[in-house]
């Protein structure tokens, strides 16, 4: 951790270095890359917003040195329920800006944890008939999922703890942290 910083107080462990991350983007990079290695139209990212947004970065810039042509689309979802937990119930916020019919969609994730809303995300972009549409989350908590779900490449599962960091954000703060924290629960418990 940085010496100084506002958040130091707030986190209790690094769960995930900022070098980890940095190396796990790579594999997946070169393993989505030799998947789609003859699809020459390349790749459409799909980014989650807004926790992806720092790995869609990330990875968009290592399959560039290692694949494929890629393009980016975003996507801004609302699950409704209860704060900490999605419903499944899904209202599109932000949607695609074109068409994905007959392309070669990867939906990018920050996390995957209970599953309900990139279920209903799934089943929304295979609606649209895409050629395929395939999964890429860095981190996945196994402990809470609720629905299975096919996730083709996963970066790292870890606990199911509060973590920020890295896209993941508790309150829209704490996303820009290079890597991933657990936070202290006296930080969560006075909001």
């Amino acid at each position: 951790m940085a010496q100084g910083s506002w958040y130091d107080a707030d986190i209790d462990h690094v769960i995930i270095s900022e070098e980890q991350i940095r190396e796990k983007i790579a594999e997946l990079a070169k393993e989505v890359s030799a998947d789609y290695a003859s699809a020459p139209e390349g790749l459409l990212l799909v980014c989650v917003l807004k926790g992806a947004v720092m790995f869609v970065a990330d990875f968009a810039r290592a399959l560039g040195r290692h694949g494929p042509p890629v393009e980016l689309e975003f996507m801004a979802l609302s699950s409704y329920g209860q704060a900490a937990t999605s419903s499944g119930v899904v209202r599109i916020r932000k949607d695609l800006d074109r068409e994905i019919a007959g392309r070669h969609v990867i939906v990018v994730e920050d996390i995957v944890d209970s599953g309900l809303t990139l279920s209903w995300l799934l089943r929304y972009l295979e609606s649209r008939e895409a050629a395929s549409v395939e999964v890429v989350a860095l981190f996945r908590k196994p402990d809470a999922i609720q629905v299975a779900v096919p996730v083709k490449y996963v970066g790292f599962d870890i606990p199911s703890e509060f973590v920020v960091g890295y896209g993941l954000d508790f309150a829209e703060r704490y996303r820009e942290l290079p890597y991933v924290g657990v936070l202290k629960p006296e930080v969560y418990a006075r909001s």
